[in-house]
């Protein structure tokens, strides 16, 4: 006689949902050590963060942890984060050289594919990252930490020519992404919807 074994489901707030909790409240420590203005500790803190977003998808997949918690939640904290941090640097762009139409473009972008994602999702579709939006994570995150070293260094005028120079590219490079993945969500969600009206 033999039994039909169930796969056990993941449980709710598991390793990866764990480690986004530990990103969300180290995204806080980022932002209360860049108002205090100790940018060599939130570079720190920045880069630790940052690092566990690629830790927690990579377990999850690994080890069948993906949860529904874990769907929402860990792009979530990847905005707070990002977008944050790019809010506070653009405070003081004369010396972070984050311009504030910078932080507009990323968080525009994060803003409208959220937007987006609920009316792909509800009508069944597929919304996952593409592989230009982890291109695009990569090149702000890099954009966030050179900044702060710049302005550990006393700003942008002040830190040595490679920072600046890593600085200026990771940001181009991170709002042609930005508005490159941004496009292609908007492809994604308009077939849906053009789908979904021919139905």
């Amino acid at each position: 006689m033999t039994t039909d074994v169930q796969p056990q489901r993941p449980r709710l707030f598991n390793v990866p949902n764990q480690l986004t909790a530990i990103r969300l409240l180290l995204s806080i420590v980022v932002f209360v050590l860049i108002a205090w203005q100790q940018y060599s500790s939130a570079f720190v803190v920045f880069v630790v963060a940052a690092s566990t977003d690629w830790v927690d998808g990579f377990y999850a997949r690994r080890y069948g942890q993906v949860t529904k918690l874990g769907r929402i939640f860990d792009p979530f904290v990847d905005k707070i984060i990002i977008c944050g941090t790019f809010v506070f640097l653009s405070a003081d762009t004369a010396h972070s050289g984050i311009a504030a139409w910078v932080t507009v473009v990323v968080v525009g972008r994060e803003l409208l594919v959220t937007a987006l994602r609920s009316v792909v999702e509800q009508s069944g579709g597929d919304f996952s990252a593409k592989t230009v939006a982890k291109w695009k994570m990569g090149f702000q995150c890099i954009a966030a930490g050179a900044s702060l070293v710049a302005l550990a260094k006393g700003g942008v005028d002040e830190a040595p020519s490679f920072v600046g120079w890593t600085l200026i590219a990771s940001i181009w490079l991170a709002v042609a992404t930005t508005v490159y993945s941004g496009l292609q969500y908007v492809a994604v969600a308009w077939k849906s919807i053009v789908s979904e009206s021919e139905a």
